[in-house]
C-alpha cells in the first residue's frame, strides 16, 4: 500500500495517507460506498453526469458539516451533477444527520466497511481510519477534471475553484 506522508496537516501535525495521489487526467476509480439506508452506491451508478466527490473526516465536526450544507446548496443549481459526500461515518449516523440538518440533494455516503473509495482516490488517514478532506470533480467521460486534497484538514476547500471547473464541465 502507498504511504504518503507531509501532504496534509491536521492541527499542524503532518500525517499519513493511504493510497495514490489522484490527478488531474486520470481515470476516474470506481468505487462503492454505503448511503444511509446501508445500500451500495457506485461512482458509475452516475455515468454520463458529473460528479464531485467530498472527502470529509466526519459529518459530526463543524467544518465537515458546513461543507456538506455548502454543497447540498450548490446542488440545488448545478445541473447534470450529482455530489457525494463520504466519510467513514456509520450509514445510521448518516441518516441521522441528513434528518436532522435537512441534507436532501447531496448523497451522503460512508467507507467505513471496505475503505474502497479512501484507498483508491488516496485520503485515508492512516493514524485515524479517517478521511482526510479533499475533492475531486469527475466529468462525464468518466476522468478527473479537478483535484484537491485540502492542505490543512481543519480548512474547507476552495469552492469557488471547485464550482468554476464544474461550470466548464456542463
Amino acid at each position: 500500500m502507498q504511504k504518503r506522508v507531509n501532504q496534509v496537516t491536521m492541527k499542524s501535525h503532518p500525517i499519513t495517507l493511504l493510497g495514490p495521489e489522484i490527478k488531474v487526467g486520470d481515470k476516474a476509480p470506481d468505487f462503492v460506498v454505503e448511503n444511509s439506508e446501508m445500500q451500495p452506491v457506485k461512482l458509475s451508478d452516475f455515468k454520463g453526469k458529473v460528479r464531485i466527490i467530498n472527502s470529509v473526516p466526519s459529518i459530526d465536526t463543524s467544518v465537515c458539516s458546513a461543507q456538506v450544507h455548502r454543497f447540498n446548496v450548490e446542488a440545488t443549481k448545478l445541473k447534470d451533477t450529482i455530489i457525494f459526500s463520504v466519510s467513514v461515518d456509520l450509514p445510521f449516523a448518516l441518516n441521522r444527520y441528513c434528518a436532522t440538518e435537512g441534507i436532501d440533494t447531496v448523497k451522503v455516503t460512508s467507507d467505513h466497511k471496505t475503505l474502497d473509495f479512501g484507498l483508491k482516490y488516496g485520503v485515508v488517514i492512516e493514524e485515524m481510519r479517517l478521511l482526510a478532506r479533499a475533492v475531486f470533480v469527475v466529468d462525464k467521460n468518466d476522468k478527473i477534471a479537478y483535484v484537491e486534497y485540502v492542505k490543512e484538514i481543519s480548512n474547507e476547500p476552495d469552492y469557488d475553484k471547485i464550482l468554476k471547473v464544474v461550470k466548464t464541465l456542463l
